[in-house]
């Protein structure tokens, strides 16, 4: 696991695209007993090379009902981007994660992790990877239908502050979603 990890944050192959240069952010452990897919590592995290260590990751610590200690124990979770690298600025946001690192890397990484009790997939394009076919319309009514995934997947919005109109549209998702969510996490972090 140790050999794979060095490999993958070693990975020069999408170099070219990245405006702040390589350097991909991943973290697991043979141990995880959850795996969290997002999208790709903002320019915060870029900057301290501590997955989730921003507005996103702090929000998604309380939707998950975890604290510091526990998000970042590699035996509890493995924190694993679409992209593993900061992809650089759009016009809305930050850019897609880049598309080389899911299909090189992800069947490896999770292949190590013979102890995974389910995988949360958080946002579209996690969703779109990991679900296919499977998910439904839009995001809203994949995160709305999250039992159907269940016990493999959890699904999830980005927890990004630039989602707080998603979130005040539909409160629903706090009021069901994120308790199933902290019930399912206590049940596996035992």
């Amino acid at each position: 696991m140790e050999r794979l990890l060095n490999e993958i944050r070693s990975c020069m192959v999408c170099s070219k695209h990245l405006p702040s240069g390589p350097r991909p952010i991943v973290s697991g452990h043979p141990e995880s007993k959850i795996a969290l897919i997002g999208q790709a590592p903002g320019s915060k995290v870029h900057e301290t090379g501590i997955p989730w260590d921003d507005p996103s990751g702090k929000q998604l610590r309380k939707w998950l009902g975890v604290n510091n200690e526990q998000f970042y124990d590699e035996k509890c979770f493995a924190l694993i981007p679409m992209g593993f690298c900061y992809p650089g600025k759009g016009t809305s946001g930050d850019l897609p994660p880049r598309p080389e690192c899911a299909p090189l890397w992800h069947k490896k990484l999770l292949h190590q992790m013979p102890h995974l009790k389910f995988t949360i997939l958080i946002g579209q394009y996690a969703q779109r990877y990991y679900l296919g076919d499977k998910k439904e319309k839009n995001l809203t009514d994949t995160v709305r239908n999250y039992q159907k995934r269940l016990p493999d997947y959890f699904v999830l919005p980005h927890p990004s502050p630039r989602n707080r109109f998603w979130l005040t549209k539909n409160p629903w998702f706090q009021e069901e979603v994120v308790p199933a969510l902290q019930e399912h996490i206590a049940k596996y972090l035992i």
